[in-house]
């Protein structure tokens, strides 16, 4: 009888820790945070430039997916550890990294009871029944992240196991996320999924008056017109601009989280501004806002992106670990799995009232055989009627959660 490699799919999943030898001080652990999100900023950025494509509306979430690969990650041993560090822009070693990433989960878990807003990160392990990994791979997910452990049977239901895993993945997203895994990605061969699944809504801080939306034209990048509607709010907003774009922060209720708008001045513009994205243009963009009177108008929208990531993941240099030389003896004690595909899937609504957003990522693996002037401050105009960028963060340490393009609106989600 024919054999085929094992496989192990994970979906967004949560980062798992190694021991670490000293006790991390308070100042250890906020400047190791600080780190952590600061590469995980640069690493959206290099993800972004990878799966922009040509001019498309994109909607992703690189905090789900960095916590996907970094489970992962913790098992890579070698050269594949290397290139995954290098690839997902890891600056800590695998102790003090994955603390990290429990220390923002932590944050945003303190952000979901005071700023009242909806956010679920959850997780998952579906091993195949029986199959053996290692027991510190597994206590340390269950130690460190809340991971629950659910046994499947790939081998013999390889239909059920997929339904099973959307559902799950669609109830943890408030049914957002639908068919994460589609037909034929699992095999009688796959032995692990591991999932997380994140979901966030939240109302503004000040919500847009539904009677003042209206349809107007959103200029395309080739002068051509596109029409959409519109939602429009004058007041006090954080806000700076540059030689080539306008950013203004929206927060949301009590101000813990925000979405991020990098608004070329032209309507051809963004090819610019991305090419001036970095992380610390964005961190310094984020120093410069001040509070100013803004009139904004800014689409309505909702939009749905979908992903196979290890062409752009291969191309930002993990390469060993999607083929035969990959290393994950740290998941099983020997070389026996690799990653053959990785899929992502995002959605968000922005509407009157507040901004909704759901993501999950599946990893699937096989064995191998300028400041304003306060003396008269005018009304800034800011009309998000042409390509834009949008960020939602966590405003304290700048995580940015979920990262989107919007270029044409009538390529968007119909309600």
């Amino acid at each position: 009888m024919k054999s085929y490699p094992a496989r192990l799919l994970l979906l967004t999943l949560m980062v798992v820790a190694a021991p670490i030898l000293r006790a991390a001080t308070p100042a250890d652990s906020a400047q190791n945070l600080q780190s952590f999100v600061s590469g995980n900023t640069k690493f959206s950025l290099d993800l972004y430039r990878q799966l922009k494509g040509n001019g498309e509306n994109i909607f992703f979430s690189p905090y789900g997916i960095s916590e996907a690969l970094g489970m992962t990650y913790v098992g890579a041993r070698a050269e594949t550890e290397a290139q995954m560090a290098k690839a997902l822009c890891f600056s800590l070693d695998q102790g003090h990294l994955h603390r990290a990433f429990a220390d923002l989960r932590r944050q945003l878990e303190v952000r979901k009871r005071t700023d009242s807003v909806e956010l679920d990160i959850a997780n998952m392990l579906w091993p195949q029944s029986g199959y053996s990994l290692k027991g510190d791979f597994l206590s340390t997910c269950t130690r460190e992240y809340g991971v629950e452990i659910r046994q499947l049977d790939y081998v013999r239901d390889i239909e059920g196991s997929r339904l099973s895993i959307n559902s799950w993945v669609a109830d943890r997203t408030r049914n957002k996320i639908l068919d994460l895994i589609p037909p034929n990605v699992l095999t009688s061969s796959t032995r692990l999924v591991l999932t997380n699944a994140v979901y966030f809504k939240a109302a503004w801080k000040e919500p847009f008056d539904s009677r003042q939306t209206h349809t107007a034209p959103f200029i395309l990048a080739d002068s051509k017109a596109s029409s959409s509607k519109f939602m429009n709010r004058q007041a006090r907003f954080l806000y700076t601009q540059t030689p080539t774009a306008q950013i203004l922060q929206i927060p949301y209720k009590n101000d813990g989280f925000s979405m991020l708008i990098l608004l070329p001045k032209t309507a051809d513009g963004l090819p610019k501004l991305e090419k001036l994205l970095t992380a610390n243009s964005i961190h310094n963009w984020r120093s410069r806002l001040q509070t100013n009177d803004v009139n904004v108008f800014l689409p309505k929208f909702k939009l749905t992106s979908t992903f196979s990531l290890p062409a752009a993941l291969k191309s930002l240099g993990m390469i060993d670990a999607f083929g035969s030389s990959a290393d994950f003896s740290g998941m099983t004690g020997g070389r026996i799995l690799f990653i053959s595909e990785v899929i992502h899937k995002a959605f968000v609504d922005v509407s009157e009232a507040g901004t909704e957003a759901a993501a999950a990522t599946a990893v699937e693996m096989n064995a191998m055989a300028i400041r304003p002037d306060h003396s008269k401050p005018p009304v800034v105009q800011f009309r998000a009627d042409h390509p834009f960028l949008f960020l939602i963060c966590e405003n304290s340490t700048g995580a940015v959660l979920f990262l989107g393009r919007l270029t044409d609106p009538s390529k968007l989600d119909q309600n």
